[in-house]
């Protein structure tokens, strides 16, 4: 089944990412990250606000506790947006050249996971790190170039993972202490169109994935067989969320980075925040318990 998704804003992105839907508020947050932006839109009213950060947030949760908790450049720290504080948590990958923050969201018990990313490409040096609720840190997995795709079955029991180097996608055995392990080839990088990004589960446990210069996003049933097309009006797709009261719209991110002027005349809505909606329903967005 093909079908095809519309713009909802003309964002004009370098890098959007991050798609996440704040259900106390109705509203859609998601990072722009070359811009070292945080954004949200109330899709209903069509308001977006939006936040400078001091560094490229890679990606974010929400917390239980409000605010959010970020992964931007080396390390984690919760951001108020009411009063604009930022509360550096632990910077794991400080030091390290060449690497920033990228992929990630919680898992189903309120852990936040971030996967990191090699901007020079040279090695697989990117890892997978967890944020506890006490605040403690600890890798959980590794030999990646860049880290995307993070998402989890909705039993939490199997997490999807992104290896943006091989392009292609993992499974793991996720237990409920939150340790990842028997990591195994789920996607060859061939089985659709573009390049695996960032992805989503929905709640019948099919896999949706953005497909960065394959101007779609792709349903995958867990056996691996696609399901359904979603048409983007840009190639650079990045990743999807699911939201809205019903949670049967599928949000998706979009950039421009990297285009040429002739690129970006003959793709006018690169960049752009796109939504569609479906007859299939997506799952709440677990909050950080820390």
């Amino acid at each position: 089944m093909r079908l095809k998704a519309e713009l909802l804003l003309a964002a004009g992105n370098e890098t959007g990412e991050s798609p996440v839907w704040d259900e106390r508020s109705q509203c859609l947050w998601w990072t722009d990250i070359p811009a070292k932006r945080l954004h949200r839109i109330d899709p209903a009213t069509g308001l977006v606000g939006s936040f400078t950060m001091p560094g490229r947030v890679g990606c974010f949760a929400l917390r239980r506790s409000r605010g959010l908790v970020l992964a931007m450049e080396h390390g984690f720290s919760f951001f108020d947006p009411d009063s604009g504080a930022i509360e550096t948590i632990a910077e794991p990958e400080v030091g390290l050249a060449n690497h920033r923050f990228n992929d990630g969201r919680c898992d189903r018990e309120g852990r936040f996971l971030a996967g990191s990313m090699n901007l020079a490409r040279d090695a697989a040096s990117a890892r997978l790190w967890q944020l506890s609720r006490d605040k403690s840190v600890r890798p959980l997995a590794n030999d990646s170039t860049i880290a995307n795709g993070l998402a989890f079955s909705p039993e939490g029991r199997v997490m999807y993972w992104v290896d943006g180097g091989r392009q292609q996608v993992f499974r793991f055995d996720y237990g409920s202490d939150g340790i990842a392990s028997n990591r195994r080839l789920w996607l060859e990088r061939e089985s659709a169109p573009g390049r695996p990004d960032g992805g989503a589960v929905d709640a019948d446990g099919c896999y949706w994935s953005g497909r960065w210069m394959g101007g779609c996003v792709v349903r995958f049933t867990p056996d691996g067989r696609v399901d359904r097309v979603v048409e983007v009006p840009a190639s650079r797709v990045t990743m999807c969320a699911f939201g809205g009261a019903d949670y049967r719209t599928l949000f998706i991110t979009t950039a421009n980075e990297g285009m040429s002027a002739a690129e970006k005349e003959a793709e006018p809505l690169a960049g752009g925040l796109f939504a569609i909606h479906l007859d299939v329903t997506g799952l709440p967005e677990p909050l950080f318990e820390g």
